[in-house]
């Protein structure tokens, strides 16, 4: 840990890693001309300009880049982990040391330190919050009423911190308005499928050397994380299981090809377990009870409590590190469970994350969110609100642009057909 500076505040590993996080930073950026594109308007505009921002995201290559293009934009940002292994230590020490903004995030920081750091955030007094979960925005509901009057909005993107806005403003504490930038269609349908799908298995290769071919895979859940983890196991040569609790969603998963089952009898045929909620205990100690000898069980939801280490620790009679990321619980009855990552999101702690590529899209529409709330400021109702659809076609025409792909553009007469009700067939 580095100790606070006159010139910056900041609470990285080591600044001395500057050098290395800005080489992977600019590499990060050659896959994001969407965002390049935003910070270059950014600088010239001034959007932001006098904004207080907190930002709680994984500190890696690509949120770098968001938070530089919104340094660009005027806002006087600060930003902290989401997570006590997604930090990647290089990154953090550039961006105090080359960009000058305050970071507070080092990767393995325990709870302490990461709620003190949540604490930090919030003595910024920002008028707009960045989330990752919604752990500043409900630390700020609990612990700082006071300071709702600064706020002008939030913007969240995952799909556990939408969950929980909504159960903030069903209970009538969300006052303020929140950006879903989660349900974006240049969000998930891209970051959420391809990003989840290539870095969680990614994560659990780099942690694990195994083979997935030929493996049985439980992906539990089958939102758009759940159906990118699912392809890309499959694409790989694993016999995929997935298990719901959604109807619709476990009918989509049987005619995508896979196996769909409880839990419960799933337990007993998976080498590999995957949990992609965003909900609590999804593999519990009935299902380790009932597990191959040595099965791997992982998360790549945003929280570490979709599986129950609580449960497991108990009837562990050993722990062991088997290898970085790779710890083995060895059970009463003389099994043993393998946990990646302690649990966390296996594609941070184990990986790098998702690929820049699609993070480029994602990290528009935070930026583009972040602009859009300061633009509406005073005239948004409290509660939800999406990213506007104009926004979201921008981020994908921009995003082909950059790929060198066209597209086809309605004719006048197909114009007039679409919006006529007078023709038929």
């Amino acid at each position: 840990m580095t100790a606070t500076t006159p010139k910056l505040k900041h609470e990285v590993k080591d600044l001395s890693l500057a050098p290395q996080g800005k080489q992977r930073i600019e590499w990060a950026g050659r896959e994001m001309p969407v965002l390049r594109q935003i910070r270059d308007r950014f600088g010239e505009e001034k959007p932001l300009a006098g904004i207080r921002l907190v930002a709680c995201c994984h500190v890696t290559t690509e949120t770098a880049h968001l938070a530089i293009a919104l340094k660009a934009a005027g806002a006087d940002a600060l930003l902290i982990a989401s997570n006590p292994l997604s930090t990647q230590d290089d990154v953090a020490a550039c961006l105090v040391a080359e960009y000058g903004i305050p970071v507070f995030a080092m990767k393995g920081e325990d709870n302490e330190t990461y709620n003190r750091h949540v604490q930090i955030a919030l003595d910024h007094r920002p008028n707009i919050i960045i989330d990752d979960g919604s752990d500043v925005v409900a630390t700020l509901i609990q612990e700082r009423q006071h300071q709702i009057s600064d706020l002008i909005g939030t913007t969240e993107e995952t799909t556990t911190g939408i969950v929980r806005l909504r159960a903030m403003f069903k209970d009538g504490v969300l006052t303020f308005p929140a950006v879903n930038v989660n349900d974006a269609d240049t969000k998930h349908f891209f970051d959420n499928r391809y990003g989840t799908g290539q870095s969680t298995l990614d994560g659990i290769i780099r942690a694990t050397n195994v083979l997935l071919a030929g493996k049985t895979v439980v992906v539990v859940g089958y939102g758009w994380c759940g159906k990118g983890t699912a392809m890309r196991a499959k694409g790989m040569g694993a016999n995929v299981i997935v298990t719901e609790i959604d109807p619709t969603k476990a009918i989509e998963a049987v005619m995508d090809g896979f196996r769909v089952m409880p839990m419960a009898e799933a337990a007993p045929l998976g080498d590999l377990f995957i949990t992609v909620t965003g909900n609590k205990h999804v593999i519990r100690v009935e299902h380790f009870d009932v597990m191959k000898d040595g099965a791997m069980v992982c998360n790549s939801g945003h929280f570490d409590i979709e599986i129950d280490l609580k449960g497991l620790g108990a009837k562990a009679t050993e722990v062991r590190q088997a290898r970085n990321f790779t710890q083995e619980y060895r059970l009463q009855n003389g099994k043993s469970v393998v946990v990646l990552g302690e649990g966390r999101l296996i594609n941070l702690a184990a990986a790098e994350g998702h690929p820049s590529a699609v993070m480029d899209m994602s990290f528009a529409n935070q930026a583009l969110a972040c602009e859009y709330l300061v633009k509406n400021k005073g005239k948004l109702e409290p509660g939800l609100h999406s990213i506007p659809v104009e926004v979201d076609k921008e981020i994908a025409r921009l995003k082909l642009q950059a790929m060198g792909i066209s597209i086809d553009t309605l004719t006048p007469d197909q114009v007039e057909y679409i919006n006529s009700w007078t023709a038929g067939t």
